[in-house]
């Protein structure tokens, strides 16, 4: 078996408003909306940094809902960027929740964590230096210590 792509798939409560703030903070681009006739988004894409990002909004008759309706969520994305810094400012600027503030981690990356309106937590980093796993592992052991 060979993987050729993994996408995340998002379902937030509002959809239309999570495309507009992600085509906002990501700069993303929009490449396909299926809406219901009632109004509800089946299926949105976003073109972010040569992936793409799927979003949804919530269908709750098929049990598909989304960190608002579950009470919080379990997976947070991490997106490498040129700029940590600049990027959790934007979202936070734009609506999102600060988390963790930005700061040089123990594995070589600046990075923070924030939460966007949608409910999604997002870790945004962007790389320092070139560590081997064993430097990593002594940093990370150090933390305890």
């Amino acid at each position: 078996m060979k993987i050729s792509e993994l996408f995340a798939y998002l379902v937030v409560r509002d959809a239309g408003a999570a495309l507009a703030f992600y085509r906002d903070v990501f700069d993303a681009t929009e490449t396909l909306r299926l809406v219901e006739p009632s109004g509800r988004v089946g299926h949105a894409q976003l073109k972010l940094a040569g992936t793409t990002l799927m979003i949804a909004d919530e269908h709750p008759e098929y049990d598909i809902r989304g960190p608002a309706s579950r009470g919080g969520t379990t997976v947070a994305i991490h997106l490498h960027v040129d700029d940590a810094d600049a990027l959790v400012a934007r979202m936070v600027q734009a609506g999102s929740t600060l988390l963790i503030p930005v700061r040089d981690q123990f594995y070589g990356e600046r990075s923070g964590r924030v939460r966007d309106p949608f409910g999604h937590e997002w870790n945004i980093g962007h790389h320092l230096e070139e560590l081997t796993p064993e430097e990593m592992q002594r940093r990370f052991t150090a933390l305890f210590s």
